[in-house]
């Protein structure tokens, strides 16, 4: 299927939009940490999990998604929230811990929640399938056209949550799409000592639905794939799963020492590049320059820098808040 101008710069737009944030994030996130690196230091305080490398999957998928589709992700979620469409204000003050953020500086990070979006995501492995399947049966039972989406990596779909929550998809026909994120790694385990099958697209057959395995470094395959899985379940045709291989730039977390990777491994995938490969095909077609193409990272680039004055400016919780908000 041969895509529009349109269509293919929305898609270009979003692939550096995500690229930005995270790696401006990365920037911050070291600020007082080093040289010896204090993980509870500066700005942004704890772990980070950023999803550089990875964005086609996000913007392929998240291109044929409505506000009111539900869709859960892990503990690396930013690309898959920029890609709903958040506001890039209200994620950066969260990520900084501030009272402006989407929870109110309570969550950070691995715990960002967007009700407008119906989006949620957490640090458990895996624990997002689960509730995008109940979300999906929900959306049955209502007899609406809304589809649910769980995000997660090959590692996940080792767990039990995994097989129990792609088993009743297929029993009960939710609408529900699966995505593995396969970057090859479960944190610094490669898949191959790991996971008895080649593909987890193989493990669609299991349960009965459609899988399909596709390069996860190129937006269009991914866009192709996900826009035949959502229309699926929009017309009340039931669950799929798609597999996505791709690559994380940055390690499973800042300060990744990455010493399990093989010499020369990244490099090789960077040739891979998402934006490079999109943005050649676009110069190809005669349908973005390079000055074009320099406006569009001007534009992104100025949009991260404005979310992060307001996460800087904004004020932190009261420490008198610290038990609102939160289970008893």
């Amino acid at each position: 299927m041969a895509l529009d101008k349109a269509t293919l710069l929305d898609l270009y737009r979003m692939l550096v939009k995500i690229r930005t944030f995270e790696e401006r994030v990365g920037a911050m996130y070291y600020e007082e940490k080093l040289p010896a690196f204090d993980i509870a230091a500066g700005p942004i305080p704890g772990e980070m999990h950023l999803y550089s490398g990875q964005e086609a999957v996000a913007a392929g998928v998240c291109a044929h998604l409505r506000p009111d589709d539900p869709v859960t992700s892990t503990h690396r979620p930013h690309g898959h929230l920029i890609a709903k469409g958040v506001d890039l204000k209200k994620m950066m003050a969260e990520i900084f811990g501030k009272k402006t953020g989407l929870c109110q500086g309570k969550g950070g990070h691995m715990h960002l929640f967007d009700p407008s979006l119906h989006f949620g995501c957490g640090g458990i492995v895996g624990g997002g399938i689960p509730h995008a399947v109940g979300a999906a049966l929900a959306i049955k039972k209502q007899k609406q056209d809304r589809v649910a989406v769980a995000f997660f990596g090959e590692g996940a779909a080792n767990i039990g949550a995994f097989h129990e929550s792609v088993n009743l998809a297929g029993v009960w026909q939710a609408p529900v799409v699966f995505v593995v994120e396969d970057n090859l790694y479960a944190i610094s385990v490669p898949k191959s000592v790991s996971t008895s099958v080649r593909s987890n697209a193989e493990r669609g057959a299991a349960y009965g639905i459609p899988a399909v395995q596709v390069d996860g470094q190129d937006v269009v395959a991914v866009y192709e794939a996900a826009g035949e899985a959502i229309a699926r379940a929009r017309r009340g045709e039931g669950p799929s799963l798609i597999e996505a291989i791709c690559y994380r730039y940055r390690g499973h977390f800042e300060g990744d020492a990455e010493g399990y990777l093989q010499q020369g491994e990244k490099a090789s995938w960077k040739e891979k590049d998402p934006i490079n490969i999109l943005g050649a095909q676009l110069k190809a077609q005669g349908w973005l320059s390079d000055a074009e193409a320099q406006a569009i990272q001007d534009e992104m680039t100025a949009q991260v820098a404005e979310a992060e004055t307001f996460a800087r400016q904004s004020p932190y919780p009261a420490p008198e808040e610290a038990l609102q908000h939160v289970f008893a």
